[in-house]
């Protein structure tokens, strides 16, 4: 199964990484020197933009680059909690009981019947 890239995602993680900032569009693209309507562009999903220039954002915004492709920020001790969680949520409950006794052998506890 082929997975998509969802720039409107990207551009989403982008936006909010920038306000949790403080900086405007016009502060982050002279940062990386950019034109400010691609930016913006970029933030409402309209624009694809390259890794060269995700990796140029993710610096000056100190975001993880993983985080604004995927949304996840592995440095964070916790967060397979939130992963897991929503594997698990869109599981059938036979699936969800096959994963749980999957977790139980890995962790050496009981299985559920």
């Amino acid at each position: 199964m082929e997975k998509q890239i969802d720039y409107s995602l990207i551009g989403e993680r982008i936006r909010e990484a920038r306000k949790k900032k403080g900086w405007s569009q016009e502060k982050l693209s002279e940062e990386i020197d950019i034109a400010t309507a691609f930016l913006s562009r970029v933030e409402r999903g309209h624009s694809q933009i390259n890794l060269k220039r995700l990796a140029q954002i993710s610096r000056a915004l100190d975001v993880p680059l993983e985080k604004l492709i995927t949304g996840v920020d592995t440095s964070s001790e916790k967060y397979l909690d939130k992963e897991l969680y929503s594997i698990l949520i869109n599981c059938s409950p036979d699936k969800q009981k096959l994963i749980y006794n999957i977790a139980k052998i890995v962790s050496g506890s009981d299985l559920v019947g």
